[in-house]
């Protein structure tokens, strides 16, 4: 089966519809992942991306997946990464299980490529976490810790080996959700909508969601976005007292970790109330290559 996309021949309505599919479709190539007829209505392209192609592109499909002229191979890739990716989500579950234990853990959510099923056998296992009010470096001291203690493989910088490895690359305190209008891209966008929630107390998940709206510019099927409503958590003592024990070694557990990584830190997001850890600027990389392909 093949599909032949040629914008200067369409009628308005057909040409939205190509186009949608295109973009997307051209989109997801970049990251080696062909789609199937469900995910070309889950991963619509919204204006800003199809804007700028035109032109024409061959689409094809094999065995229910769909992709660009000459990326037959991506298919057995992808049905590869799968099966690799079903064992990694096993290795963040069972953390996650450990981790939702900690009181000032509000969400803990798979990033990254392992979050569309597209990881690599030598990948790491991404996560974010979303930490209660005033705790987050008294949170991320404390889970490492409890990963160390249970034997959990965790990332460490410059770490070469990091397979099957958990790394905790996003922390966001929970009056800290939206993202600034300078990191918005169609790149933060999709990670955003890929996030697949493992712990997701009083609607966190949602709450994110809902603050980060300005995602269904660019992906406007891709998630369910509401207002919610949500019942605070009651506090029993010993859950009051572990918080207010948490919000006072909060400044010596930020200071005493921004010291170990203050010489390490490039483009990295340190703040009271986000730590993120990517050090390479994949919104710009995929803006351009995306670029690249329009022109």
């Amino acid at each position: 089966m093949e599909l032949l996309v040629n914008s200067s021949k369409l009628k308005a309505k057909s040409l939205k519809l190509k186009l949608n599919k295109l973009a997307s479709l051209i989109y997801h190539d970049i990251f080696d992942y062909p789609l199937t007829l469900g995910e070309f209505i889950k991963w619509e392209s919204g204006t800003p991306l199809r804007q700028g192609f035109a032109g024409q592109a061959s689409i094809k499909n094999k065995n229910g997946y769909y992709f660009l002229n000459g990326r037959e191979g991506l298919v057995y890739k992808r049905l590869i990464r799968e099966r690799i990716s079903k064992r990694k989500l096993l290795i963040a579950k069972s953390a996650a299980k450990i981790l939702r234990f900690i009181p000032t853990i509000k969400m803990v959510g798979v990033t990254g490529a392992l979050a569309m099923r597209n990881a690599a056998e030598e990948s790491d296992i991404d996560l974010m976490i979303i930490t209660q009010k005033g705790t987050l470096w008294s949170t991320r001291l404390l889970s490492y810790l409890v990963t160390w203690l249970f034997g959990i493989k965790t990332r460490k910088p410059n770490d070469r080996n990091q397979k099957d490895k958990l790394c905790l690359n996003m922390w966001i305190d929970e009056d800290d959700l939206i993202w600034d209008r300078k990191d918005r891209n169609i790149y933060t966008a999709h990670e955003i909508c890929q996030i697949v929630p493992l712990v997701n107390k009083n609607k966190m998940y949602e709450r994110l969601v809902w603050k980060n709206k300005w995602v269904l510019e660019f992906w406007p099927n891709a998630i369910k976005v509401q207002s919610t409503e949500y019942k605070v958590q009651r506090s029993n003592f010993l859950r009051t007292m572990y918080y207010v024990l948490c919000t006072a070694l909060e400044p010596v557990a930020f200071w005493f970790q921004y010291q170990y990584m203050k010489s390490k830190v490039t483009r990295e997001i340190v703040t009271k109330t986000r730590a993120i850890f990517h050090p390479n600027d994949w919104g710009k990389v995929v803006v351009n290559r995306l670029q690249a392909r329009a022109s």
